[in-house]
């Protein structure tokens, strides 16, 4: 009975944390900041870095790229399914915005979005690719690149809280599970090319 007393206790500490960083960040607002979080959690907006992106892995990889294009597509969409498919339906977790005693105290620049919010699929999404290509590009080299997609992936995760979308947990969630599969996609990619590319190119 303690120890289920104590858990409850904990849950609840959690909780309290959990709105009380979410509201932290959702009231840090203005005008200006408000657009660039808007689009920042557009996904439409990131299409064209998206294409000039694959464009470039397609020249840097090369033939290689056959292999990695689909391993981190695969990546991306399953963070995207397991977040959205299972997580969200599976816990029912409401978002903050669709949370009756928060929905008066928010900011809600871009409305509210689907009923559901744990975990992140922006989270999960970005950090899967971000983790994969950071383990995939070679070491000391395109370092930019690789800060390029952390701090992207910070933006589009601190977006989702800015916007009342998501609790801090749903997003630290995401970016877990979106770091697990990136980190297996690029260790399957790294042995498949071993195996199938023997000499460096």
């Amino acid at each position: 009975m303690l120890f289920l007393t104590n858990n409850h206790s904990f849950l609840d500490s959690i909780k309290a944390l959990d709105r009380a960083v979410l509201l932290a960040i959702n009231r840090a607002n203005f005008p200006a900041l408000d657009t660039v979080m808007v689009l920042a959690s557009n996904r439409l907006v990131w299409f064209p870095v998206y294409a000039v992106l694959i464009g470039w892995l397609i020249y840097h990889f090369r033939r290689r790229a056959w292999l990695l294009l689909p391993l981190v597509v695969t990546a991306v969409a399953l963070a995207d399914s397991i977040t959205s498919r299972l997580f969200k339906p599976f816990f029912g977790r409401p978002r903050p915005c669709h949370d009756a005693a928060l929905f008066a105290q928010l900011h809600l620049p871009d409305g509210c979005g689907g009923q559901f919010g744990f975990l992140s699929s922006h989270a999960a999404n970005s950090m899967a690719l971000a983790v994969f290509l950071t383990v995939v590009l070679p070491a000391g080299r395109f370092q930019k690149i690789k800060i390029a997609l952390f701090s992207w992936t910070v933006l589009l995760s601190y977006s989702r809280m800015y916007l009342g979308a998501h609790y801090p947990t749903d997003v630290l969630g995401g970016a877990a599970i979106g770091a697990l599969l990136g980190w297996g996609a690029a260790l399957t990619y790294q042995h498949l090319a071993l195996r199938w590319w023997p000499a460096r190119v």
